[in-house]
């Protein structure tokens, strides 16, 4: 009998286990440093030295229903900062991620499992992300490698074009090299109706206006 039930409890286990990475929703976040993530990140005027806080607003703690696939692509909890292991050279506080990913699952509880892939690099500019690029590689790699033991990307959530207004050349062709990299992220990922969730600084606004 004691064996009956252990069999039991670990079909359940592994039925459950299944089901999360069945359910599994996963969300590209890519940028630079705003969806790195800098809340929190303090410059040190006398010694050049930028240093965390360590404080996590409420709105961003860790949540047992959010992981994030990490620099050796395994997936890990979730926890500020998201992008330490990735934009790796930078010092990074607290971004977009955990507090959209939180806000998801207290508007939909019965969402599922969220997977988080940060992908985002500090000042960086957008023909960084042209396909071809590193940035780019990178993060098509690790999206594709976030689908390998099930789940679905749901959005590309987008952070990106401060750098972009340093001169009047990137800020005049910010628009179409942005749409392009839409499109080409939409195109590698076979995904053609890819949802991007774009945020935009207040710099950026007219950046972006038809002309």
């Amino acid at each position: 009998m004691p064996c009956l039930l252990l069999l039991v409890f670990l079909i359940q286990s592994w039925a459950v286990k299944a089901q999360q990475v069945y359910d599994r929703n996963i969300f590209i976040l890519a940028g630079q440093s705003n969806m790195a993530g800098r809340g929190g990140v303090l410059n040190n005027t006398g010694t050049g030295i930028a240093t965390w806080d360590g404080v996590v607003p409420p709105q961003s703690r860790p949540n047992p229903s959010v992981l994030k696939l990490d620099a050796h692509l395994t997936w890990v909890e979730a926890r500020e900062p998201l992008d330490a292991d990735i934009d790796s050279r930078k010092t990074n506080g607290v971004g977009p991620g955990m507090a959209f990913a939180n806000s998801v699952l207290e508007k939909h509880p019965d969402f599922g499992l969220i997977g988080l892939v940060p992908c985002a690099i500090g000042g960086s500019n957008i023909s960084e992300w042209e396909r071809g690029k590193e940035l780019y590689f990178q993060m098509i790699k690790r999206a594709k490698a976030s689908l390998r033991d099930g789940g679905t990307i749901r959005a590309l959530l987008w952070y990106q074009g401060e750098t972009d207004t340093v001169n009047l050349h990137d800020a005049q062709s910010y628009q179409r090299r942005v749409h392009k990299f839409f499109l080409d992220v939409r195109d590698d990922l076979q995904s053609p109706l890819l949802p991007i969730i774009q945020a935009l600084n207040i710099n950026d606004v007219d950046i972006l206006q038809p002309r």
